[in-house]
This record gives structure tokens, sequence and C-alpha cells, in this order.
């Protein structure tokens, strides 16, 4: 367990998802009850009086406000969900590095645009209508029509997108924002399927995050109506973040390598790679979610703050 979560007026789309989770009193019970000791779903129901259904939902929320961590565990029929607080302090700062002079590029950019890639199977590309191209055949995801994916998958290897940095000259860079939805891959949806994911920026690795599951059970809320159930449904949303002080994930800092070390102007663009490093712990595969599958209506987003 963390000692304490720190984060400040900057990292907006925690603060929102954090202000969410604790806006509930019965979230708020949950994590007194998982101050005390680890529980899962069905103890909190019942501790609380509340349906398993329920008390599954609360749980997501405050999991992706990043406010507890769960693992499974194996039980008489499956698995169960084990919850406990991430950590014994928030601490929010109202401070920011942010000033008015700051000026904010936004690019989002389409899953299907990437430049090169590393691909293994299990894989495959969806457009929001239909399969494209041939399953588990890597050769396939240069199919012209591969820009209109909107749910990528592969067992083992990387995308790779190129992003403009043309508003860079003569500029100097303040922030880097990456944000996408992603998750495990395995041949179905696998609650229970950890993996590696690593983001590089110019050939520089930024963080890994481990991600638990090949998400599945329930509906992503986008999804199309012909994508099978019985398939992934949806992954959750990481943000990767370059400042003048170090190299963040999920608002934690991962390294002291600051916005200067990835040298964002020194090519013609700025290379974004992500996927399964070949010495991964977890080798557990990859699914990238477009803007028409998942839970978060968005491509992968970059934004680019700097001082003119």
């Amino acid at each position: 367990m963390k000692q304490s979560i720190e984060i400040n007026l900057d990292d907006g789309k925690l603060l929102a998802s954090i202000g969410r989770a604790l806006s509930s009193e019965v979230r708020i019970d949950i994590l007194k009850l998982l101050k005390e000791k680890p529980l899962n779903i069905n103890e909190i129901a019942e501790q609380l009086d509340i349906p398993p259904s329920s008390s599954a939902a609360h749980i997501k929320v405050l999991e992706e406000a990043g406010l507890i961590h769960t693992r499974l565990q194996p039980a008489v029929r499956g698995s169960m969900k084990i919850c406990s607080v991430a950590a014994e302090q928030l601490l929010i700062g109202m401070n920011t590095n942010m000033t008015y002079e700051w000026k904010t590029e936004v690019i989002s950019m389409p899953i299907g645009h990437f430049v090169d890639y590393k691909v293994e199977p299990t894989c495959g590309i969806v457009s929001e209508k239909a399969k494209i191209g041939e399953e588990d055949e890597p050769r396939c995801f240069f199919e012209p029509n591969r820009v209109e994916a909107q749910l990528i998958w592969l067992g083992k290897g990387y995308l790779e997108y190129r992003f403009p940095n043309h508003f860079l000259a003569g500029v100097k860079e303040k922030e880097l924002e990456l944000s996408m939805e992603l998750c495990s891959e395995d041949h179905e949806y696998n609650m229970n399927c950890p993996s590696d994911l690593t983001v590089w920026i110019n050939g520089i690795e930024v963080a890994t995050w481990t991600c638990p599951s090949d998400f599945g059970g329930r509906r992503g809320k986008w999804n199309p109506d012909w994508w099978s159930d019985k398939n992934t449904q949806y992954g959750l949303l990481k943000i990767w973040k370059l400042t003048e002080d170090g190299s963040y994930l999920d608002g934690t800092k991962k390294s002291n390598k600051t916005i200067k070390n990835y040298h964002l102007f020194s090519n013609p663009y700025i290379t974004v790679r992500v996927g399964i490093a070949e010495n991964a712990v977890h080798k557990g595969g990859m699914n990238l979610f477009g803007e028409c599958f998942g839970d978060y209506h968005q491509n992968i987003l970059m934004k680019v703050s700097y001082e003119e």
C-alpha cells in the first residue's frame, strides 16, 4: 500500500474521477470498510446491505479513480475479486504548474493510423461495422482500411504512431499528456490476465502499467450491437505525462526523466509506441480501443502545452 496519493490541479481527469468516486456516501462507507481489511465484493454487499451488483459497480468507480486496488483470487466457483485501499492518505494540492501564458495543442489520433507494428497472434482489427482483414494474420495489419479501426488486439508486440510537432518550433515545451483506453488480451475476455503495457516516446520508455485483466462480463459503453458478449468489452483509461519535473503515470511519478529528455522537436514528428516489451514480466497481450469501442469515447489523445 502506498503511503499517499498526491495530486494537484494539473491532474484534471484524475481529480474529476476522484470527485465522482467520493460523491457517494456508499462508496465512502466502502472505503471505511476496506481501511480495516481487504474484502471481496459479496462481503462488502453483505456488510452494507446492498445487492452484489451495486457493490461491484461502486468498486469499479473507486478502482478507476485509483482509490482502491483489486486482485482476483480463486474461489469455489471461478474467482473472486479482493478489494483493498490503495493508499493511507489522499493529498490534493491546490497548486498548478500551468500558467495563463501556456498554449496547448490537442491531437486526436485514430488507432488505425499506426505507421509501424510488430504483432503476433492472437491479433486482429475491427471497425465500427465489421472485421478488417483476417483474424490472427499479422500481414493484414497493413490493409488500407486499417485506418477505420476501432479496436485492435495483439498477443505480443507493439503499435507505433507519429504525431505532428510543427507547433513546437521556437517555443518551450512544458508538458505532454498522452491518454488511451487499453487492456490485456486473451482469446476471449479473461479477468485474470495480467499484462505489462508500456509507452515509449521517441524511443524512450515513459512508464509501464500492469493491466490486471482482459476486461469483459458486461458490455462496453460504446460497443456496437454486433460485437459478441464473449469478447473483450472495455479497458481502462490510462494517462502518461511528461513534465519539467519528471515522467508520470496516472499522477504517480515514475522517473526523473523530464520533458526535455524526450527531444520532442528533434525529428519531424513525435513517435509514440505502445505495446509489450520483450523483457516484460507479464506478457498478456494488448487491446487498444478507439472512440467507438469500450467505455471512453476517444481516440489516442495527445495534449502538448508550451510557452512562447
